[in-house]
């Protein structure tokens, strides 16, 4: 053989590609493949798409991808979980039931979202975009094996909700919101990108199979590095899910963003993260949960008290349901704390509950707000249940399930969490949690009542000056009537378009017709973690 021909076969180099399961990645490919489509056509097409060819193609785009997901879910449920592509995405129940409840989340973010961009007269296509990118990083944070992926779906998620947080320029209060949630994401993603550092130091690598194999059969010499890591990887979901004390800006984020942002945003981002967080600590670093239980512990409780507590005084709505929000982390964490199967599956039930019935909530809520989303003042409600019964009538229904009440699917998800907990052995922390669910219903009821109250008594109340108002009753003066936004007249009907009733509609049908037979969802969630731990 000549030395040429040595020479060309040295150079030639083979470049070995990973099996890949299209299949498992198919809903994330739809996603960002309806971003681009969506995106390319408002680009080339002289005059941009028009909202309602834009809001059908997005959410086609999400039914497509929610059919890949159920088809994935057959196949999981026939075969078996495995992984592709070098291990770094996991195809299972648990990944494929995080794509089902993104999807289902997206198709009724974009149905509430069409109205909003109708009334402010936006034409241009950045909210379906963004939200079609924001999804699917939350669906590959469900999928991801590695914590690269995990990052790099955590980026992807976040840098888009940063840009929809801003995507209405003529709205103020939101470029204050995504610069705050911008500084606020950058920090928990050093923290985070830290924290894999050091966990890739203590165990040589980032594979979350391959370091709970490490895990289970070495004994770790120096496990303070590891520990250090897992602390820091733990701020860093903590940050991305809003449990205290690193919710920061969260209440003001959510009060700046456009209010059917704030809807998609609380709830993908808090599947995702969550997703992620519990297929990190719990699936790969069960065998040191002695480690991180007690500060999974604390956080629950920071986030149950602060978040329950501060919600009280809250005058604007969006304020009041950010924090919130932040009560519900703390339910969900309960879950994360009980370090169990019964705990990973109560967690996914309350995700999906919480999800939908958010999205609903701030539907209505940004029907309510009236031109340029600003009139989010407590005083807006009141009499609308009276004024317009289905509308009034469904938010009562969102903020009830949200309250955990009976015949919701809010209250079987409280009641999963509570118990799996009290399994693990953790009773102090689900009275805790218990109690603060009873602090929680006084603010679901404060909204409720004002539903229901006639405009004309608060007209009475407000002729009487608070000075000369029984010293029993300055308090609730001060802190009721005394609004900043106009109290809509008795007849002002608020306008309710089709889309918008339609995504409504769904998720109040969803909230109560699966908690009077929770059956399916409970038996899903209870599927998706077959197989989940190594």
């Amino acid at each position: 053989m000549t030395p040429l021909v040595l020479a060309a076969k040295a150079s030639v180099t083979t470049i070995h590609l990973p099996k890949i399961d299209y299949l498992s990645i198919m809903p994330v490919m739809i996603l960002l493949g309806g971003a681009v489509l969506v995106l390319l056509a408002t680009s080339l097409i002289r005059g941009g798409l028009t909202r309602v060819v834009a809001t059908s193609l997005t959410v086609l785009t999400a039914a497509a991808a929610l059919v890949a997901s159920l088809l994935g879910w057959h196949r999981v449920t026939t075969l078996g979980a495995t992984t592709t592509i070098a291990n770094a995405i996991s195809f299972d129940g648990f990944a494929v039931f995080g794509a089902i409840v993104v999807t289902s989340s997206l198709v009724l973010a974009t149905l509430i979202g069409h109205a909003y961009l109708t009334r402010e007269k936006i034409s241009t296509s950045e909210y379906h975009v963004l939200a079609l990118v924001a999804s699917a990083g939350a669906v590959l944070m469900a999928q991801a094996n590695d914590l690269i992926v995990v990052f790099l779906a955590l980026e992807i998620l976040s840098i888009a909700l940063y840009v929809l947080v801003a995507f209405n320029p003529l709205r103020r209060e939101s470029g204050e919101a995504a610069l705050k949630y911008f500084i606020l994401g950058g920090f928990s993603s050093a923290i985070f990108v830290y924290g894999i550092a050091l966990t890739y130091g203590a165990t040589g690598s980032t594979n979350l199979t391959q370091i709970a194999g490490f895990l289970s059969q070495s004994q770790l010499i120096h496990s303070g590095l590891l520990f250090a890591g897992l602390g820091l990887l733990l701020v860093g979901f903590a940050f991305k899910v809003a449990a205290v004390p690193f919710h920061l800006w969260t209440p003001d984020v959510y009060q700046g963003a456009p209010s059917p942002v704030t809807g998609l945003m609380a709830a993908i981002a808090k599947v995702g993260g969550f997703a992620a967080l519990l297929r990190v600590f719990i699936s790969t670093f069960g065998s040191q949960a002695e480690t991180w239980r007690p500060i999974v512990y604390a956080l629950a409780v920071a986030s149950l008290l602060v978040g329950s507590i501060v919600a009280l005084v809250q005058r604007d709505i969006k304020r009041m349901l950010a924090y919130s929000s932040i009560n519900h982390a703390g339910f969900i964490l309960l879950g994360v704390e009980a370090a169990t199967i019964r705990g990973v599956s109560a967690s996914l039930y309350y995700l999906f509950a919480y999800a939908i019935m958010t999205i609903g909530t701030f539907g209505v809520i940004t029907l309510v707000g009236g031109d340029a989303d600003r009139n989010h003042d407590l005083s807006r409600y009141r009499g609308l249940a009276r004024r317009q019964p289905l509308l009034g009538g469904a938010l009562v229904v969102l903020l009830l399930a949200q309250a955990g009440a009976p015949f919701t699917t809010g209250f079987l998800a409280k009641l999963g969490v509570v118990a799996a907990v009290v399994a693990a052995g953790s009773w102090p922390l689900a009275v805790i949690a218990m109690l603060t669910a009873g602090i929680a219903v006084a603010f679901y009821l404060r909204v409720v009542v004002l539903l229901m109250t006639p405009v004309s008594s608060a007209a009475d109340d407000e002729a009487l000056p608070i000075s000369a108002a029984p010293a029993s009753t300055v308090s609730a003066n001060a802190t009721l009537l005394m609004a900043t936004e106009p109290v809509l007249a008795e007849t002002e009907l608020i306008e309710v378009p089709r889309a918008a009733a339609v995504g409504i509609g769904i998720s109040v049908a969803f909230t109560v017709l699966f908690g009077i037979i929770p059956g399916p969802i409970l038996d899903l969630a209870h599927a998706a973690t077959l197989g989940y731990l190594p």
